[in-house]
């Protein structure tokens, strides 16, 4: 795969998910205001078309944590610079102590909460629509990211990279090369992170390992304890597979270990 089809590959992703953003948006209202929003689309498009469009929508509650997970993903490769804010349009802001509708976000909504005051509902899932709306934005940008000359594929062309060399381990361990696909998977997993700390500017000390690459970007906060023990994981079958003190690697501490770098270079930047 070249940098240009990464690229396109990119491209692809943004239009399927700034499609679906647009269909979570009008779900979101439907979800929010149903009688209201089959009225607004009969008048606009007529009723034949308005049912039709109601009927393709997708549940909203259903859909929108996978769209919002996969645009976090393509954001954090392309345009990393928006992702917070893209982010704190769906978490609820931590120490909030009430709500209110400058604070209302679609995490509430997802929730189903809302804000009575003597009885009356004074916040509710309308509140959250604006944020959508705003993350719809945000997402729709990254198609000018692609085309302007400052867009950086330094990144991407590592990535095609990384892949190549992976795809050369499992043709390895195909033809029951355990071992050696075993090195190529490490050696590959070894080269991202240390592309991850130079993007984070994380100092390690001179001619680190593997494990000093994971544990100072643990002790950096790159890594989530989760993601730190999943990776100490797959240094261990590296080793496993490099040593050839111990026991002999499976194909399956092989096959685990590809699985797992392939993983990480895709979802760890």
């Amino acid at each position: 795969m070249s940098s240009v089809s990464n690229l396109e590959r990119y491209k692809a992703d943004l239009k399927r998910l700034t499609n679906t953003a647009e269909a979570l948006v009008y779900a979101m209202k439907l979800d929010y205001a149903p009688t209201h929003f089959r009225k607004q689309a009969t008048e606009q498009i007529g009723a034949e078309e308005a049912e039709q469009l109601i009927k393709n929508l997708p549940p909203f509650k259903a859909n929108y944590e996978r769209w919002y997970s996969e645009a976090s993903a393509l954001l954090k490769q392309v345009m990393p610079d928006r992702l917070e804010d893209f982010r704190r349009h769906y978490q609820i802001p931590k120490g909030r102590k009430e709500i209110d509708y400058g604070n209302y976000v679609i995490e509430d909504f997802m929730q189903g909460s809302i804000l009575k005051l003597g009885g009356t509902v004074h916040v509710d899932g309308g509140a959250a629509i604006p944020h959508l709306e705003s993350q719809t934005r945000i997402l729709a940008a990254c198609a000018a990211r692609f085309e302007s000359s400052l867009f950086d594929i330094r990144q991407l062309v590592h990535a095609d990279v990384l892949d190549s060399e992976l795809a050369g381990a499992r043709e390895l361990l195909k033809n029951k090369f355990v071992r050696p696909a075993g090195v190529v998977a490490g050696i590959v997993l070894e080269r991202h992170l240390q592309e991850v700390v130079a993007s984070h500017d994380v100092k390690v000390k001179a001619r680190p390992t593997l494990g000093d690459f994971i544990q100072a970007l643990k002790d950096a906060e790159v890594l989530t304890t989760p993601d730190w023990r999943r990776l100490q994981h797959l240094n261990e079958l590296r080793v496993r597979c490099t040593h050839n003190k111990g026991s002999e690697p499976t194909a399956e501490d092989a096959e685990d270990l590809i699985a797992g770098v392939d993983r990480t270079i895709k979802t760890l930047f």
